[in-house]
């Protein structure tokens, strides 16, 4: 943020991975927090919504200008689904963390898993940035893997998954899985070259108990490849 200051430029986040109060970063001089609130902070997948966080001054521009270009109104419906899911937030996060934690060591222990990407892992390379700024209280429950074989190989493990479900969006409480291959979208030059070879597997952790997630994925690793 410092370095963008000295330049005259505003800092804007999108947090919606690392929701309050896990993580704050206008305590780390962001000007603007977004939020996609129908991810963790609503929580069960059954409303829409959206924030911008900021000081009085630049939100008061947003409002006089973005929102008559575009509007803004949430219907009060999806307003009272989403404060009824903040109240539990605190706690879901930490189950939620806590289990992407151990689905993650999981994943990266099994010879039949390529890579796997999570700031809680120690070979994550920016770990430590995720330690500090996070400071100890989780890394999300956010992570990028991919099975080894062919690329179609990740369909076919995603097939076989039973308990974990094969879709979009995240943060809810059901673990959600989608395969984004290597080509799939622009700029997939800039992606890692394991994503490249491989495409990726994103997986939202959702409330499950770990366990129950850990033996999905085992068994759809047996199915894909054989017993390990």
């Amino acid at each position: 943020a410092e370095i963008a200051h000295a330049q005259g430029a505003l800092v804007s986040i999108d947090s919606t991975f690392t929701p309050p109060p896990f993580f704050r970063p206008l305590e780390l001089g962001v000007d603007l927090v977004v939020h996609s609130l129908t991810k963790y902070i609503n929580g069960h997948g059954d409303s829409m919504g959206g924030v911008v966080i900021g000081s009085r001054e630049l939100v008061s521009r947003i409002k006089s200008e973005a929102l008559v270009d575009v509007g803004g109104t949430i219907s009060p419906f999806n307003a009272w689904l989403i404060m009824r899911g903040s109240v539990t937030l605190p706690l879901r996060l930490r189950q939620h963390f806590g289990s992407a934690e151990k689905v993650a060591a999981f994943l990266e222990a099994d010879p039949r898993v390529a890579y796997v990407y999570y700031p809680g892992l120690r070979s994550h390379p920016q770990h430590e940035v995720a330690l500090r700024q996070f400071g100890g209280r989780g890394y999300g429950a956010m992570m990028a893997f991919a099975v080894e074989g062919d690329p179609d190989a990740q369909n076919r493990f995603v097939s076989n998954l039973k308990v974990i479900t094969s879709a979009v969006s995240l943060g809810h409480d059901e673990s959600l899985i989608v395969h984004v291959a290597g080509e799939a979208r622009g700029g997939s030059e800039y992606y890692p070259e394991l994503f490249q070879k491989y495409g990726h597997l994103r997986l939202s952790v959702g409330l499950e108990d770990p366990d129950d997630l850990i033996a999905d994925l085992s068994a759809a690793l047996d199915a894909t490849f054989g017993a390990n």
